[in-house]
């Protein structure tokens, strides 16, 4: 009988690896991510904007790290999720993903991390099958070894495909037409981040932001533009033969989207936390509202609970932001 995969990690517990090298933040990878996660946000595309808004330069969307799954800014010997697991890719579920940023990443950047395994247990599912949780932490640092934002990420590994008691799968129909782009709006945006404490207060609320029928295209979209190939996410048959319904989304296509509810809300240089917790898949034909209340007001920092959820009403993530928004006359 096979050693349990939880016998293997409970041993290596705190050990660290070197987990990227090389990772060059290029302006045209900045943009094709930004739009892969449906952000227009200017500020992603042109010089001028950053500076405009007070940033060094043009800066990164804040999942746009997730680009290190690419097999070049993976050391020889270091696999997709920086960190060797034991995982089966055909079972494993993102449970969480939380980011500290000391700064954004911006374009001209080259990034180097190291991953600890910071915890590793086994919790018994609803439908008790065994899920076996791998807690990694990667610290990413500029060229002049600074840090710039540390990340931490619940990877689950079960016994088989997650059932769902009833089917939450709206897709039938959609097809794969490639020129289809998935509408990402917020129809009651304003034009500028929040600038002032003065500005906000407990109760308040962001600009709700909408994402219309999610399409398989999109999945394929974010796996080319971060490295996340499993696929899971863009093959019917493969998806199917392993006892899912079909394709679903990316965990952090989700936590791209809800990336740009914050940053539009609070503006890219303003985060310092976010942290998104997935709570059901998302499948095609879905339309996700994401939206965001202020739980607390304290000096220039602001928090925020964040939720996303389908057309049914039923939550898809779960988590929430701080920002550090500069005081009145803070120069």
């Amino acid at each position: 009988m096979p050693e349990p995969t939880i016998a293997k990690l409970e041993g290596r517990i705190g050990d660290t690896v070197d987990s990227v090298s090389g990772l060059t933040v290029e302006a045209g990878k900045v943009a094709e991510f930004a739009a892969a996660v449906g952000d227009d946000n200017p500020v992603f595309r042109d010089r001028e904007v950053a500076t405009e808004r007070g940033l060094e330069r043009r800066p990164a969307p804040p999942t746009f790290t997730r680009t290190s799954m690419f097999p070049q800014y993976r050391p020889e010997g270091v696999g997709r999720l920086g960190f060797d697991l034991g995982f089966d890719i055909r079972y494993e579920l993102h449970g969480e993903q939380a980011y500290e940023f000391e700064r954004p990443v911006y374009v001209g950047d080259t990034l180097s991390a190291t991953t600890t395994l910071a915890d590793a247990y086994e919790r018994e599912g609803r439908d008790g099958a065994t899920m076996t949780f791998a807690v990694l932490e990667t610290v990413y640092r500029d060229e002049s070894d600074d840090r710039v934002l540390t990340e931490r990420e619940t990877l689950i590994e079960t016994d088989g495909p997650v059932s769902e008691s009833e089917s939450n799968r709206q897709g039938d129909g959609l097809g794969w037409d490639p020129t289809r782009r998935v509408d990402v709006r917020q129809p009651d945006a304003g034009t500028d981040p929040v600038e002032s404490p003065d500005d906000i207060e407990v109760g308040d609320t962001g600009p709700t932001l909408i994402v219309e029928e999610l399409t398989p295209q999109a999945f394929v979209r974010y796996a080319g533009a971060s490295g996340d190939f499993n696929p899971i996410h863009y093959d019917e048959r493969y998806a199917q033969e392993l006892g899912n319904e079909g394709v679903f989304g990316q965990g952090m296509l989700t936590a791209g989207y809800v990336g740009r509810f914050v940053t539009d809300w609070f503006g890219v240089a303003a985060l310092t936390r976010f942290r998104t917790r997935f709570t059901a898949r998302v499948w095609p034909g879905d339309t996700l509202t994401v939206r965001g209340e202020v739980t607390d007001v304290d000096g220039a920092e602001v928090t925020a609970e964040l939720t996303a959820s389908r057309q049914t009403g039923e939550t898809v993530l779960q988590g929430n932001a701080t920002a550090a928004v500069a005081p009145v006359n803070s120069a």
